[in-house]
């Protein structure tokens, strides 16, 4: 699925996106980022600053010049801590005197296999950790934050990070970096983990929503097309490892080389760290087994 043309949004530029809810682009984009992280302001007079973004200081003022003079920030909401998302955090807080709510440290939620992969020094692959990153307040799958007029359901879903959550607001989602529009997401052991992140995907698809609003690139209009497109995305690429492995066995780094044959060179890491991912997946399933210990160094067969 291609991302849209016309999703060319004005960094800074507060756009109201339904009543009570505007949208403010960073000034990030990148290959990893789009057009830039999107920060949400939920709200008529209690805001909450969804994904404040990175360290930026012209983000920082905008999110700021937002506020109206009837307004206030009493809350802002980390999804995730990766270094696009959470680091703006900080001096948000500080300039607003309102608590930072998130679902835990930069470990939190990891799951056990991708705990064992980071004790073994595997590390890196993704967009960065904000490592030093702690919430005032921790919260729960399932919990509720309220402010004048809102509330949103705070929903785990781990995957692309072990801290990722989405947040219900009625059958409006935001979907952060679970679900996006303009590409799949990113799932790099081991802070992502495929496992979590298909759950991630059926827990939101047996819910009705009318739109994502994601943590890049435009709002999804069809929350259910595009889950059964991500699922059914991932679904192909195991069957392409699967297939390569009935051929020969190979570490992640061969396996990657031979299904993204038209890949520049300097995207295969990235491909690498997306086999590896499936293969830890696959391995949980019983569908492959490895000789030695488990790592993205290690030789990979289709299991009989």
């Amino acid at each position: 699925m291609q991302a849209p043309d016309d999703f060319n949004p004005i960094p800074g530029q507060a756009v109201e996106l339904q009543p009570g809810l505007r949208r403010i682009v960073a000034p990030n984009p990148s290959p990893m980022t789009y057009r830039g992280t999107n920060t949400y302001l939920l709200g008529i007079r209690d805001i909450a600053v969804i994904d404040p973004g990175p360290q930026s200081a012209p983000h920082l003022e905008a999110i700021l010049n937002a506020v109206q003079p009837d307004q206030r920030i009493n809350h802002i909401i980390v999804t995730h801590t990766h270094l696009d998302h959470s680091p703006l955090a900080a001096p948000l807080a500080a300039r607003t005197r309102a608590p930072v709510l998130a679902f835990g440290g930069p470990q939190a939620g990891r799951s056990a296999i991708m705990s064992e992969l980071a004790q073994q020094g595997l590390a890196g692959g993704g967009e960065g950790i904000d490592t030093g990153f702690r919430p005032d307040i921790e919260v729960a799958d399932g919990a509720r934050i309220a402010g004048d007029g809102w509330q949103l359901e705070v929903i785990h879903t781990p995957g692309h990070l072990g801290n990722h959550i989405a947040l219900g607001w009625g059958d409006v989602c935001f979907t952060a970096d679970h679900v996006m529009g303009w590409a799949s997401s990113l799932v790099s052991p081991p802070d992502g983990d495929l496992t979590d992140f298909m759950q991630a995907c059926h827990r939101l698809r047996a819910r009705d929503w009318s739109v994502f609003h994601a943590g890049h690139g435009a709002p999804i209009t069809d929350p259910a097309g595009r889950l059964d497109w991500l699922i059914n995305h991932r679904l192909a690429r195991e069957a392409q490892i699967l297939a390569a492995l009935e051929d020969q066995p190979g570490t992640a780094r061969d396996l990657a080389t031979r299904i993204y044959t038209d890949t520049p060179a300097a995207l295969l890491p990235a491909a690498e760290r997306n086999v590896f991912a499936h293969l830890v997946d696959l391995s949980g399933k019983s569908k492959v087994e490895f000789d030695g210990e488990l790592s993205a160094n290690a030789r990979f067969f289709r299991q009989t």
